[in-house]
Parts: C-alpha cells; sequence; structure tokens
C-alpha cells in the first residue's frame, strides 16, 4: 500500500513539474502585452521635437520612483497629443509609460529589436507599412495639405506646385505622395502634383524653417498634416495653407510584426482601449488646446478588422 501511495505521489509531482515546464512555451511567457505588465512599463516611441502632438522637456527632472529604464524619458518630460494618448494607453494597461525617440525611418522600418513596445506618434496607415508593421484603431485622421509662403500668391492650388521644390518628412506618406507610390486603404489617391522636386527632411520642422526663409531658393512648399501647419502658423511661421487637401490619413498606434515577443494580444487591446476613448470623450478631452476636435470622430468610425492583418 504504501509503495502505491508513493507511486501515486510521484505521478502527481510528475504532472505538475511538467505542467511548469510547458508553461515556459505558453503564450504567457512568448506574449508582449504579458511581458508589458509584468516589467511594469510600457515603451513609447514618438518624437521628442513635434508640436503639438509630441515634445520632449529635458529640463524637467525624471520622475524619482520610476521603472523606466536610465535611457528612457519618464512621462512628466513630454508633452503633446501623440505623446498624452500613449500615457493613456499605458495608464489602461496598469503600467508606467516610457518614453524613447528613434528616428523616423527607423521606426517605419521595423525590425525594433524590442527597444520599444509601442509607436505613437502620427504614424499614418499605410500599405506599404502593413509588411512590417501592425496597426490598432486610429487615433485622429487629418487631412494632409500644400503650405506655401504666406506673400507667395501664385500658388493657389496643389497642381500649382508641379516641378516646384516640396519638403516633406522622409519615407513618409507626404514623400511617398510626391513620388507617387503612396497607398492607403480605402480608394485610389488622386496625385494631384507631378514631378516635383521632393526634398526630404527627418521631420518637418527644418523644412518650415527653410519654406519661411521665403526666398524660394530652398523651398517653394511643404506638405503637412493640417494641425502642423497650424500650429507652426500660430507660432509665427509666415505660411499659408493651400485649402484643398491632398489627401485624408488614418493615423493610430503600431507595432512591430518581428518582435521576440507575439505582439497580436498587445495590439488588439490598445485598440479597445482606443475604442474606449473615443467612446468616453478622452480623445476629445486630449485633442483640446493642441489639434482641432473635428479630426477625432472620423477615426473611431475606422473598421481596423478590415485590415486583416493578423496570422490566420
Amino acid at each position: 500500500m504504501k509503495a502505491k501511495v508513493s507511486y501515486i505521489v510521484f505521478i502527481m509531482l510528475f504532472s505538475l513539474i511538467v505542467t511548469a515546464c510547458g508553461s515556459k512555451n505558453t503564450s504567457t511567457t512568448d506574449d508582449k502585452l504579458a511581458q508589458i505588465k509584468t516589467r511594469g512599463t510600457l515603451v513609447i516611441a514618438t518624437d521628442p521635437v513635434y508640436p503639438p502632438f509630441s515634445k520632449l522637456d529635458e529640463t524637467q527632472p525624471r520622475l524619482a520612483d520610476t521603472k523606466c529604464a536610465a535611457n528612457q524619458n519618464t512621462a512628466n518630460q513630454y508633452s503633446g497629443f501623440d505623446a498624452e494618448t500613449g500615457m493613456e494607453i499605458a495608464k489602461r494597461l496598469g503600467v508606467e509609460p516610457c518614453f524613447v525617440g528613434p528616428e523616423w525611418t527607423t521606426i517605419t522600418a521595423g525590425n525594433w529589436k524590442d527597444a520599444w513596445d509601442i509607436h505613437v506618434g502620427s504614424m499614418t496607415i499605410t500599405s506599404a507599412r502593413m509588411e512590417t508593421l501592425y496597426f490598432s484603431q486610429p487615433y485622429f485622421a487629418t487631412p494632409i495639405h500644400v503650405f506655401v509662403h504666406k506673400d507667395n500668391t501664385t500658388y493657389q492650388a496643389p497642381e500649382d506646385l508641379s516641378g516646384k521644390k516640396i519638403g516633406s518628412c522622409d519615407l513618409c506618406t507626404f514623400d511617398l505622395y510626391l513620388k507617387g507610390t503612396l497607398e492607403l486603404p480605402g480608394p485610389p489617391i488622386e496625385f494631384r502634383i507631378k514631378n516635383a522636386q521632393g526634398i526630404a527632411y527627418e521631420n518637418e520642422v527644418p523644412a518650415i524653417a527653410d519654406l519661411s526663409l521665403g526666398d524660394g531658393v530652398k523651398l517653394d512648399a511643404v506638405i503637412l498634416q493640417r494641425s502642423t501647419g497650424t500650429e507652426a502658423i500660430q507660432a509665427g511661421s509666415p505660411l499659408r495653407i493651400l485649402k484643398q487637401p491632398l489627401y485624408y490619413a488614418y493615423v493610430a498606434a503600431s507595432f512591430d510584426k518581428q518582435s521576440a515577443k507575439d505582439s497580436v494580444s498587445l495590439v488588439k487591446e490598445a485598440s479597445k482601449i482606443i475604442q474606449a476613448m473615443h467612446k468616453d470623450g478622452t480623445l476629445l478631452s486630449l485633442a483640446s488646446g493642441k489639434i482641432e476636435a473635428d479630426l477625432i470622430p472620423p477615426a473611431e468610425d475606422f473598421f481596423v478588422d478590415g485590415l486583416n492583418q493578423f496570422p490566420k
């Protein structure tokens, strides 16, 4: 009888060991969302100099009790609509937001090597980006416009800029539009500017500065989100908007498909959070004083599941 009991105990212990060992290969271990919650931080990539969407203030000291790594910025050091949207996502995940500021081209290329978990930085959903990145429910949608120097009355419509020197952010949708290669979910784009001399910048800030010189030597125009151009004008840049937009962009959080951890559950959870932020008015509240309120509602109606971006 003793031997039989010992055998039963052995089987029970063996089963527990197998179960424990097997758990190392379950979705909990390999899941990006689970990793984030265990770590207690959400590492967010965004632009450190892109008002009104994101702005780093390094004069602010890091939070004393932060879990953020030494090479990451804490929430109190960032402001702007993108940054604060990322903070709210982290809050609703129950973790601390931490920020990094990699270059745009590094973000759009994918294969982030898990240096950050999510990008919340005014990225438009495009067909090309979906090859390397996942996208959440959009959190705003924006018309994309051409801006010219306010003293230039020659340019009144996008077509007037054909063959001219136009600044844009490198490898962003503005750059792809000028190259005639931009593909967005939805109807085909009408490329109204032909044979432009596209001049790429790391972001729009130096492009705005070059256009503001007004001599037409460096630039004849820049392509910008409406909010970015409006912010620049309010800050004193001598720009004028061409009222006919080139296209509309749906802006979402993005995630690396090549992460060592499975990101699908994180993408789905972030989408649920953003959908809830639409419904409870949080996104409208965060946008107040930063970007126009009319940019928020169209993003709520975007059918993100229609992207069919997850493995079957």
